[in-house]
């Protein structure tokens, strides 16, 4: 902290006096320890022992009003027996001053006898005596060491927090990380894929290595900068890679981190963290997850006169509102969900400037792949440019860890370096978990997952170019799917057509036909197909005005379906009737699917019944497969067990790994695909 009353960005509040409060604190303890002391030397001398002879002592003995004796070298204390008439606070102490007493067992033993013969209970102790040093010393090291707790776990933090009670104030310090300049070694080179966004920035940038640049014009950078993108986009990593490239520290904190139980903490964190930023400016804060503490005002019920996240905004809105322009404090903030943050927060003057970080397309996924490569050990089958179009809809965060994964996944299978196959696996394994070879399932249930998945693929590819092209065709448990039908599209698809959509409605049927017309049963596995193909046909309806019937109008749920003042899930904005034509024309859409796709299986019963043995046969199967059996070509790819018999039938041949099926060449999200 910085208290110099001549430094201009040590905040509002006037330095000076604080030295001065400190001490005076200090001189308030100092004195009322020596209070508590003089009234501890009272209670002595008010509690003097009363002053008794041997001959007294002797005769209260046979009396028995003696409770208790201790003899020391120079005196004999005691204690007297309490009497009815005596009040509970009466000094019953007295004291036998002897200095010629010589102290020894039988004199010990001679008045233990004399006590115990007239009062049973009561006891005669021997201690060495308390000189007066060692009685004045005890209660002065008593008082130090809390004299010492207080100032060093009280005062010394209230000095350097400037305010608060101690370490009950430190409540109300800010919990931010700070990075140096030093420290940020992230710079735009580490940040792929979201080029339009790092453009944006890097006016801000420019701001804080030459401020007078844009003061000499008049110019005012902006406040604040809310970074706005789905999870995983790099948000995060943008903001930081601003305090690399301006080289200026960079603060840090969650929006969760101002919120405790005690209310008034998060608008003191605020506060507390802004006045330090002013102390290191130029800086950067940046607020992680604002929409925390940022929601908007007045939505939902409230505990009492208090709100402790609306306090905390409050105090959020009255820092960045209350900036001057040399400050030259940028705030950077980032959230998934702009709809729900005040409108006083995202008003020119506080957060100026939306940026949106989009999801990556196949460029910028393949610059996120590169600058993460640079990571690992690759191998020269390595073909990052394929592997870019194999994940469409995959965020930064995800492109980085199917690296990740691919890297493990060659360290498991002890490699000197990551092949395409891994990279591959570890594609699939982030988008749907886990292959599951092991796992034994009954025939029946293999069969007919076999079914499905072929009656997918066959739609899929009889109905283009309206569909993706078909990618895998997996009987393979993977996560919590039995089989999955992959598709990848040919490139990425920002808009979808309707016949676009009335395709995947036809190949989301396929699945459960197949089932009915090689086994004439159906099973649950095909509720993710019903749920899907009903979410569609919901969209074109209510959404995307494709039905006739309904027009073009909208009737989905406005605020992402939550009630904008209480937070509960809204009702629908249309009457019955309306309700009655949505529920008529989605389940006339999905009728209309279902018919057509029986048409397309009846009429291809033997390519279906073909791709079903061939899964069953070698489990997995890639897009050029598929077509091959369609056109009624034979394959001749190996089958596992045939590899293993190969291997056996060599003699002096040591065993090696099954070699892997041809890896695929891509995947893409959609609608598909269709687990089993």
């Amino acid at each position: 902290m910085n208290d110099n009353p001549s430094n201009p960005n040590s905040g509002d509040r006037p330095s000076g006096p604080t030295p001065r409060i400190s001490r005076g604190i200090f001189g308030w303890v100092v004195c009322a320890f020596f209070v508590i002391m003089l009234l501890m030397l009272l209670q002595q001398t008010l509690s003097k022992p009363e002053a008794k002879t041997i001959t007294e002592l002797y005769r209260m003995l046979e009396a028995g009003e003696v409770e208790k004796l201790v003899i020391r070298d120079t005196a004999i204390e005691g204690t007297r027996k309490l009497t009815g008439g005596d009040q509970p606070n009466v000094n019953r102490q007295f004291k036998v001053e002897w200095p010629a007493l010589a102290v020894d067992s039988t004199l010990i033993e001679d008045l233990n006898r004399r006590l115990r013969e007239h009062n049973p209970e009561g006891t005669v102790k021997h201690e060495p005596s308390n000189t007066w040093l060692m009685s004045l010393i005890a209660p002065l090291l008593t008082w130090g060491l809390l004299i010492a707790f207080l100032y060093f776990f009280v005062l010394r933090p209230m000095r350097g927090a400037g305010s608060g009670m101690g370490m009950l104030g430190n409540f109300g310090r800010s919990r931010h990380k700070v990075n140096s300049r030093e420290g940020t070694r992230i710079t735009f080179a580490d940040v792929a894929g979201v080029d339009e966004a790092k453009e944006e920035v890097s006016e801000i940038v420019e701001f804080l290595r030459n401020p007078r640049k844009f003061q000499h014009l008049g110019g005012r950078i902006p406040r604040g900068v809310l970074l706005v993108g789905d999870p995983g986009c790099g948000k995060t990593l943008l903001a930081k890679a601003i305090a690399g490239e301006a080289d200026v520290p960079f603060f840090s904190i969650s929006g969760s981190d101002f919120v405790e139980m005690f209310v008034g903490v998060g608008a003191s964190r605020v506060r507390d963290l802004f006045k330090q930023a002013k102390e290191n400016s130029p800086c950067i804060i940046f607020l992680d997850e604002i929409d925390a503490v940022g929601r908007r005002r007045g939505a939902g019920f409230s505990s009492g006169g208090h709100d402790e996240r609306e306090q905390t905004l409050n105090a959020i809105l009255v820092e960045m509102d209350g900036f001057e322009t040399n400050d030259q404090i940028i705030v950077i903030a980032a959230t998934n969900r702009v709809d729900v943050l005040d409108p006083a927060l995202i008003r020119p003057g506080r957060f100026d400037r939306q940026v949106v970080v989009p999801m990556p397309d196949v460029k910028g996924r393949y610059e996120i792949l590169k600058v993460h490569a640079r990571k690992i050990k690759t191998g020269p089958d390595v073909d990052l440019q394929r592997l870019a179009r194999a994940t469409p809809g995959f965020s930064g965060a995800d492109l980085a860890a199917v690296i990740n994964e691919s890297a493990l996944l060659a360290t498991m299978e002890n490699k000197d370096f990551v092949e395409m196959v891994d990279l591959e696996e570890a594609r699939d394994k982030v988008r749907w978990g886990r292959a599951r070879k092991n796992r034994v399932i009954d025939e029946k249930d293999r069969i007919a997952t076999a079914y499905h998945e072929a009656g997918h693929a066959l739609v899929q590819v009889l109905l283009a170019p309206n569909t993706d092209p078909v990618h895998k065709v997996t009987i393979l448990p993977r996560g919590n799917f039995g089989g999955a039908t992959f598709s990848l599209p040919e490139q990425d698809r920002h808009y979808h057509g309707r016949e676009w959509m009335k395709a995947q409605l036809r190949v989301l049927c396929a699945g459960r036909l197949a089932e009915e017309l090689f086994r004439d049963d159906v099973n649950s596995g095909v509720a993710s197909d019903i749920r899907q193909a009903t979410h569609i046909a919901k969209l074109m309806v209510t959404e995307f005005g494709m039905v006739d019937e309904i027009g073009f109008v909208h009737l989905g749920e406005e605020d992402g379906g939550q009630n904008q003042f209480w937070g509960v899930p809204g009702g629908r904005n249309y009457s019955e009737e309306t309700a009655r034509k949505i529920d008529t024309a989605v389940k006339q859409l999905i009728d209309e699917a279902y018919a057509d796709a029986r048409q397309l299986l009846n009429a291809n019963k033997d390519k279906l019944d073909a791709i079903a043995q061939a899964l069953l046969k070698h489990e997995t199967l890639d897009g050029h497969e598929v077509q091959a059996i369609i056109r009624g070509e034979a394959l001749q790819k190996p089958t596992l067990g045939d590899l293993l018999d190969d291997q056996r039938s060599k003699p002096n041949v040591v065993m090696a790994r099954p070699a892997t099926p041809p890896p695929p060449t891509s995947i893409g999200p959609g609608p598909l695909p269709q687990p089993g």
